[in-house]
């Protein structure tokens, strides 16, 4: 009888432990999503989506971005490396690097090839720009490999960066309408993926076409369906419901869906599959799905923040999530899996509506801004000394510069100058400055965390709030101001209690929460400062 009761004591130990970790954790990274929206579209959201999450789980009001240039991609790696672009290399979606005179992308890797029906350039991607560790990388080695991490997103760099450089899989939408992938990855394709894009589920979506999903009368928090601030999903005709996605994909194809709600439902809908054929949260290794919603970003840019369109996706993500919620609940078991929901940045409003509402800003082309700064070179110096401006970054062709005798101190400050009188600018910063930084500049700190001196240009500039560097209509981001950098934080499930925190948090610290939840190591880049109310998780 000693012997038995010994034997289940060490079977209880066994199942104690094993509950340490949840089976699954699951990333959801909603793209160009504000706090706002949250409680904008609050009334108009199920019981069973955001306001789950929410009701049930923990709700950060006040969490942010601690870094420029608030993109995508440099959003996606310090989500999940709990570090900023200084450090984990990430500076931008695309950049000219400066220590190879070479314009890159993100997540470029010529050494690898297409997997799946995509062209040569959209597959050719990898992890390799990414220069610190993920969370994803260390649950896997921490669980010596055998829990599974997967990356999945409409944009290549939403899932790539996620899944981090240890990953079984990342897969990303083609123009072809497939999901593919790349031979960091494996040889050929899984089989439950090409069968998924032999049956072009986009052409579902294409099919239904995109009308309001609720009545008209719904949508009072949006303004008139055909506004002057919002751009064309179609070149022919106005911006109005319903939009003829048939005709579209004629001219366009698949890449269409990207542009309309339905790109986050077929996300989902290889979310789902990939839980069922790759048997996620089925063991006690505990494995880690990210999911990046990227059709919020392209709504958002094209039809701007006020604009039915874009409460209407967010009206039809709230009931994919619902759904997508259930399937876990079924599947996994509602105590055994961990989700958190976050945004890679947030965006500005429409600087012609806020224009046409009495406050005094507008929007400036990037182009427009380039060809003053080639005009005051050519004016001041004889020649074009600029190799690039992008990403609010001034790069110098310092052969030049040397080769006709300038101080290259006297030229950066020549332009700071000059830069300074142009209508947008609020402050200009040099290399000098952004690296004796220390702290007590709070817009500087933003520019330091965001800068790496052998990639950034010699020159940031900084604009006014409000302004943008962009086209009339829509929206973008990119700044340090709160419209950019201010985004949800939802946590849900596995030991998470229920609560809300409305003091300021950065986005840095899901990572490290993460690693302390999952008793598993930091990613190497991380200033490991965490989130310290969802921690005291036995109580």
């Amino acid at each position: 009888m000693k012997r038995f009761f010994l034997f289940l004591a060490f079977i209880m130990t066994l199942y104690s432990e094993a509950q340490q970790r949840p089976k699954l954790v699951v990333g959801l990274v909603v793209d160009q999503m504000k706090m706002e929206y949250l409680y904008r579209f609050s009334e108009d959201f199920s019981e069973n989506g955001f306001r789950r999450l929410m009701n049930n789980g923990y709700t950060f009001h006040n969490m942010h971005y601690n870094y420029v240039p608030t993109y995508t991609a440099p959003g996606h790696a310090s989500i999940y490396t709990g570090t900023t672009p200084s450090t984990h290399g990430i500076v931008g979606n695309n950049w000219f690097n400066r220590a190879t005179g070479k314009d890159v992308y993100c997540t470029d890797d010529s050494s690898v090839t297409t997997l799946g029906d995509g062209t040569d350039e959209e597959g050719a991607m990898s992890p390799k720009n990414l220069l610190s560790t993920t969370i994803t990388d260390e649950l896997r080695m921490a669980t010596n490999f055998k829990g599974k991490v997967i990356g999945l997103s409409i944009k290549d760099r939403g899932a790539i960066l996620p899944a981090g450089h240890f990953a079984d899989w990342a897969f990303w939408y083609s123009k072809s309408g497939a999901f593919i992938s790349s031979t960091f990855y494996g040889s050929e394709l899984p089989d439950w993926v090409t069968k998924f894009n032999k049956e072009k589920h986009y052409m579902n979506y294409i099919n239904k076409g995109w009308d309001l999903l609720k009545p008209l009368a719904t949508y009072n928090e949006s303004l008139a369906d055909n506004n002057p601030y919002e751009g064309k999903l179609d070149k022919d005709r106005a911006p109005v419901f319903p939009y003829d996605l048939s005709k579209i994909y004629k001219d366009k194809g698949a890449d269409v869906i990207r542009s309309t709600p339905f790109g986050n439902d077929l996300l989902a809908d290889l979310a789902i599959k990939a839980i069922e054929k790759e048997e996620l949260g089925k063991d006690d290794d505990t494995d880690f799905l990210t999911v990046s919603f990227s059709s919020t970003d392209y709504v958002g840019h094209t039809f701007g923040p006020r604009s039915m369109e874009l409460q209407d996706t967010y009206l039809r993500l709230d009931e994919t999530i619902a759904q997508f919620l259930l399937y876990l609940d079924k599947t996994v078991g509602k105590d055994n899996y961990l989700l958190f929901l976050t945004a890679d940045h947030a965006g500005a409003e429409n600087p012609n509506y806020l224009k046409d509402n009495k406050y005094n800003v507008k929007n400036i082309p990037s182009k427009d801004i380039v060809s003053a700064l080639k005009n005051f070179s050519n004016e001041t110096f004889g020649i074009n000394l600029i190799l690039d401006y992008s990403n609010f970054n001034l790069y110098f062709d310092t052969k030049i510069i040397k080769d006709k005798g300038l101080d290259l101190t006297a030229v950066k400050q020549s332009f700071k100058t000059f830069l300074m009188t142009q209508e947008q600018v609020k402050r200009v910063y040099t290399e000098e400055e952004i690296l004796a930084s220390s702290g007590d500049d709070y817009f500087l700190s933003f520019i330091a965390n965001g800068y790496d001196p052998k990639q950034n240009g010699q020159i940031v500039v900084l604009d006014k709030a409000g302004y943008m560097q962009y086209q009339a209509t829509g929206t973008t981001h990119g700044t340090p101001n709160s419209y950019d950098t201010h985004v949800p934080l939802l946590f849900y499930g596995w030991k998470i209690p229920v609560g809300e925190l409305h003091a300021k948090k950065y986005i840095t610290q899901i990572a490290p929460t993460l690693s302390q939840m999952l008793k598993i190591p930091f990613p190497n880049g991380t200033e490991s400062e965490v989130l310290e109310t969802l921690l005291d998780i036995d109580k």
